[in-house]
């Protein structure tokens, strides 16, 4: 469920800025053959958030999918990384992480 609502948050705010094609990488799986409707789900905890990502998909003009091994997604395993060891006092605050994307290779940018 936390892996769908991460994806729903990024592509409501794609939405906000008005992105109308989108390039979604993922390392799972199982998330992307559920939103592509390639593979059903029987736990009913998580339909209403596929059904809620088939919705908001449909507001691009394109929408691409891309599975990535997890090992291979060096980006999100910095930001898992980082969620496990940030701590806010108020449990229901996310502080947000300024990201800039660079056009050159990632071994020349850093994270402060």
């Amino acid at each position: 469920m936390a892996e769908y609502e991460a994806y729903i948050l990024g592509l409501r705010l794609a939405i906000d800025i008005n992105v109308q094609k989108l390039l979604v990488i993922k390392d799972s799986n199982l998330l992307v053959h559920h939103v592509l409707g390639e593979w059903a789900t029987k736990n009913t905890k998580i339909l209403p958030y596929l059904h809620c990502v088939q919705e908001l998909i449909k507001r691009f003009t394109k929408i691409e999918f891309k599975y990535v091994l997890r090992i291979q997604n060096e980006f999100a395993n910095a930001l898992a990384t980082l969620s496990s060891i940030i701590q806010h006092p108020d449990k229901n605050f996310i502080n947000l992480i300024p990201i800039e994307i660079h056009k050159q290779l990632a071994y020349c940018a850093h994270v402060e």
